[in-house]
């Protein structure tokens, strides 16, 4: 017995094309324009033209903007219920013409019919449905928040229309509107998209669709009209973006590439996690961010499950994605085709071994037939680089600890996949890796209440859940932000003594690993107070010293394991000593600053430690009921290792207000107090001593801050780097000098920050820099 012909019909998307004269403008403020210099999109399983689409030029992109811009206000002005009635009239309309969509996508594309039809189709409308809901309850959810304003989207071609579902309905019920670029490769569907914009009764420019090249969104982020970026594409493109939006002030998301583990324990249902893998790196070709493209399987049962692994390779089925019973489709590009087969050439070349199944391969077209490699190293280029294609790396660990220790062996940290009937292993494992998602015993798992996005090199930001609608806006307190730094009205500053000629140095050192320390290069440099008295002196740290103190970091991290409640504990340790010497510190910030009320600093700071110790047992996740038998438990991690540069304004609470939350949900801090005022800072050792704050949670360095923030900034083992020192330039290059490891970052531009108000200095937004979110998805039963 063998599979017959069951070919999906094409004749309703070729009817659409041709109703079109297979010829497409651009969908800018709800109206077409002329398809004057196109380009062709073609099918990936032949080759063969579908139809003409038109490159977008720069003033294209401008005309969008501006459509956008205007829309925005009355978007905004129709409401949560408006909104949300735009948005469920998408969804109904993508169900009513799901064939249509499913059938344009696989031609397109080259994806099977039976991924665009059952999993592209319903996750596609399901986020709106969802977002739909968010709309309606923005009022009362976010009720401290707007819309950031226009928004440019930036999408691939490995899921065209799923991806801007995911990144058009949050944009849109969050109250912003759009200019959005679909893949060069991959434009029918969302230029499909646009049509039932117009009958669903999306208001004009509210979504705007501009085609092409690089180019068009080279255009749309270096454009001064838009507010955020969000961009999903490979890791490569997301270090230019970054780097171009350094200090444009525009919020940013990156979704980029991945090399996951898929990790199968000796206890594991072995015919469960063959199927597994399959979904994992085989669905869409292996063109998929997150496949499970690193198997990882326990030495006892390493032969027995690479045998059965090859046996249902032997059984998938290439050919026509239109074929409702074919398992891999065509790639979307020759030009891709050509990178994977170098790739696993480069492999063969290494000694590793190729495996791939006989597979009548298609005469014309794009095509790979599904590949599993062994033998690799660690270390070798198919084990490192994302291969983007359905090629499969496989190797063996002996226990749970070695097995985490390969997973993470990675610069990404998109997804990863655990299997074993042990539900305490496969929850012991998953927080240890450092991934985005982690799917136990399942792969592959997608819902819109349910956020997804990466660690480290796979960047920032999270698509869908609640934390995904919190990239599409703007907490309103930034907006009462000072144009510039607040600074305290100055008394008149009490005079240091002048030293004896017999007294001690008093110069103020680092503080690594819990302990004291002079910088390596010996320099020190002299404080003048308000009234131009000398106070004392710091020491001028460097890039040995940031070193240090990374290493003090890393190798402080029980702290992230530590309780909730036992970091509440030591933050209210803090405040309590704190206390005990306020009016030792309110002397120091006198003789600094000159301020004319001190103590009110130091009261504010002590309440901030109390506020931020509320918080470190509260800011709690969530557990999703995603429509599959089980739950995703949103976890609430923290970030890892921050470096921060502090304020020279209220140089003691915004020190307080920057370290406290970043501790309270386990991070480690390198910190750079003010510059001006540092002493502020260096005062509190004692305090830190006596407060069971373990070695190197916090590590402060004293210095420049241009010169700290660019060491911090380009360290790969810095996690996040926040400044807040009002330096506009200094901030700039923050975000450019992170490009290059990814990290994230957040900086206060030139503007300044009220470090007393609650609201601008505290809060969900805060925590939210100071966490990132992993979804742990656990079935029921299976």
């Amino acid at each position: 017995m063998d599979y017959g012909p069951a070919p999906e019909s094409t004749k309703e998307a070729q009817a659409w094309l041709d109703q079109h004269e297979r010829r497409f403008g651009l969908f800018i403020d709800n109206a077409w324009t002329d398809s004057a210099d196109t380009f062709a999109s073609t099918n990936p399983a032949d080759g063969k033209e579908l139809a003409q689409v038109s490159q977008a030029s720069g003033d294209d992109v401008d005309r969008a903007v501006a459509a956008a811009r205007r829309a925005q206000p009355g978007w905004v002005a129709l409401g949560g219920h408006g909104r949300a009635r735009v948005l469920y009239a998408l969804a109904r309309l993508l169900q009513k013409h799901a064939r249509l969509f499913a059938v344009l996508e696989t031609l397109d594309n080259g994806k099977t019919i039976r991924e665009t039809r059952d999993a592209d189709l319903p996750l596609a409308a399901r986020h709106f449905y969802h977002h739909a809901g968010w709309a309606q309850l923005q009022s009362e959810e976010f009720a401290d928040y707007r819309a950031v304003g226009v928004v440019g989207q930036i999408v691939p071609w490995n899921f065209p229309l799923l991806m801007l579902a995911w990144k058009i309905a949050p944009a849109l019920a969050a109250g912003n509107t759009v200019v959005f670029k679909p893949a060069e490769f991959t434009s029918l569907s969302a230029l499909l998209f646009a049509e039932i914009c117009q009958q669903a009764g999306v208001p004009a420019g509210v979504v705007n669709i501009v085609t092409g090249d690089g180019r068009v969104g080279e255009a749309i982020v270096n454009h001064a009209g838009i507010d955020k970026i969000a961009f999903t594409g490979s890791t490569e493109v997301g270090r230019i973006i970054r780097k171009a939006t350094a200090g444009s002030g525009k919020k940013l998301s990156l979704e980029l590439g991945g090399k996951s583990p898929f990790i199968v324990f000796e206890d594991a249902d072995l015919d469960a996690a063959v199927e597994g893998v399959v979904d994992s790196i085989f669905f869409n070709q292996g063109q998929v961010c997150c496949a499970g493209s690193r198997l990882l399987v326990q030495e006892s049962i390493e032969e027995r499950f690479l045998a059965k692994l090859r046996a249902r390779m032997d059984n998938l089925r290439l050919g026509s994605p239109i074929e409702k019973s074919v398992d891999i489709g065509a790639l979307v590009d020759p030009i891709q085709r050509q990178r994977i087969e170098g790739l696993v050439d480069a492999a063969r070349a290494e000694g590793c071994t190729i495996y791939q199944p006989a597979c009548d391969i298609p005469a014309t077209g794009s095509w790979f037939p599904p590949t599993l490699i062994t033998g690799a190293s660690t270390s070798a280029g198919i084990a490192q680089t994302e291969v983007f294609g359905p090629v499969l790396v496989a190797m063996s660990f002996r226990t749970p600890v070695e097995a985490v220790q390969l997973a993470n062996n990675t610069v990404y940290g998109l997804a990863a996949s655990l299997w074993s009937e042990s539900i305490s292993l496969a929850l012991d494992v998953a927080p240890q890796i450092k991934a985005g998602v982690v799917w136990i015993n399942t792969a592959n798992q997608f819902d819109a209440a349910c956020g997804f996005g990466g660690y480290r090199e796979s960047g920032f930001g999270r698509e869908g859940g609640k934390e995904g609608m919190y990239e599409y806006m703007t907490a309103l307190s930034e907006d009462a932000r000072p144009a510039l730094p607040v600074i305290e009205a100055k008394g008149k500053a009490k005079p240091a003594e002048a030293p004896g000629p017999f007294a001690i140095d008093r110069t103020a050192k680092m503080y690594i690993g819990g302990k004291q320390a002079r910088p390596d290069g010996a320099y020190t440099r002299a404080i003048v107070g308000a009234s131009g008295a000398f106070v004392g002196d710091v020491g001028e740290g460097g890039r040995k010293d940031i070193r240090n103190a990374v290493e003090a970091a890393h190798k402080a991290s029980g702290w992230a394991k530590a309780t909730s409640h036992n970091r509440a504990q030591v933050l209210y340790y803090i405040a309590e000593n704190l206390a005990i010497r306020a009016d030792e510190f309110a002397a120091r910030l006198a003789a600094m600053t000159g301020a004319k009320n001190p103590e009110k600093e130091v009261q504010a700071s002590i309440e901030r430690l109390f506020y931020y110790a509320a918080w470190a047992d509260k800011y709690d996740g969530l557990a999703h009921q995603p429509p599959m038998h089980g739950i995703t438990v949103a976890l609430n991690e923290p970030v890892g290792v921050i470096g921060i540069i502090c304020p020279n304004e209220s140089p003691l609470l915004g020190f307080i207000s920057l370290v406290a939350p970043a501790l309270a949900l386990g991070n480690r801090v390198i910190a750079v107090p003010s510059e001006a005022y540092p002493l502020a800072a260096t005062d509190l050792y004692q305090v830190l001593d006596t407060s069971d704050l373990p070695g190197g949670a916090l590590n402060i360095i004293t210095g420049s801050a241009d010169e700290l923030a660019k060491t911090l900034a380009t360290h790969s083992d810095v996690d996040a780097v926040w400044r807040h020192d009002g330096s506009l330039d200094g901030c700039a290059e923050v975000e450019r000098l992170s490009a290059e490891s990814l990290k994230r970052t957040w900086v206060g531009g030139g503007k300044g920050r009220d470090w007393y108000d609650t609201k601008q200095a505290g809060g969900r937004a805060v925590l939210a820099h100071a966490s990132q979110v992993k979804n742990v998805w656990i079935p029921y039963g299976v």
